[in-house]
């Protein structure tokens, strides 16, 4: 676990589980790919083995061990509901969250399906926390779109979009039940183009829903 983030949301990050596999046109530019691959075969690096998706079960008990409040980034560097990721082993994260309750937790998917499906099941007591907010990235109509109507359906006490990197106008969206919208660019080389009109688009909808709205980067190479 990292006590300082880059990330202009959050304070800290917190990695149980490394590694992912794209999913969507939100992945193509992965930063945390590029990253882990630089260190691919790299002996005794947490990232030897690359962006290959792997739990890390020693990483589990870290936020209990972190006494000073903050808010963190669950899995920066992977998914947690990624599918090769055992439902046994969330619950155990969930667990963690919810014994280390002074720690805002972050948590931000694309598989929203399954999230969905276990904030309504087995991880009900988590989705009812305050302090552990669950998000859905939105980068686009056909794959984002979806994901708020998933979240919206699991109920969580509290519920983040995270529309970066916004790759085009995604037109309305029904923000009831949603209580943070992030926007944010592509960066990095290779990065795609977002328009000014997109983000004023969706600033103005957080505006007349009356939902925060944090504007996170341009992007750029």
């Amino acid at each position: 676990m990292s006590d300082h983030s880059k990330i202009e949301w959050t304070d800290a990050t917190w990695n149980p589980v490394r590694g992912c596999t794209k999913i969507s046109p939100g992945c193509k530019h992965c930063y945390a790919e590029t990253f882990a691959e630089r260190f691919r075969g790299v002996p005794g690096h947490p990232f030897e083995f690359g962006f290959d998706l792997r739990l890390v079960p020693h990483k589990l008990a870290d936020p209990i061990r972190w006494s000073k409040p903050k808010r963190i980034f669950v899995n920066s560097m992977s998914d947690l509901f990624h599918d090769d990721v055992p439902d046994k082993y969330i619950e155990q994260v969930a667990n963690v969250m919810l014994a280390a309750d002074w720690h805002t937790y972050q948590v931000l998917t694309k598989r929203s399906r399954r999230l969905s499906r276990l904030l309504r099941g087995p991880l009900k007591g988590a989705a009812k926390a305050d302090h552990i907010w669950w998000g859905v990235s939105v980068e686009d109509r056909k794959f984002g779109l979806p994901r708020i109507d998933d979240l919206r359906r699991a109920r969580p006490s509290t519920a983040f979009l995270s529309v970066e990197p916004l790759l085009e106008d995604i037109g309305s969206i029904d923000l009831t039940s949603i209580h943070w919208v992030i926007v944010g660019g592509e960066s990095g080389p290779g990065a795609r183009p977002m328009d000014p009109e997109w983000v004023r688009t969706i600033r103005d909808q957080c505006r007349e829903q009356d939902v925060p709205f944090f504007f996170k980067q341009w992007g750029g190479v």
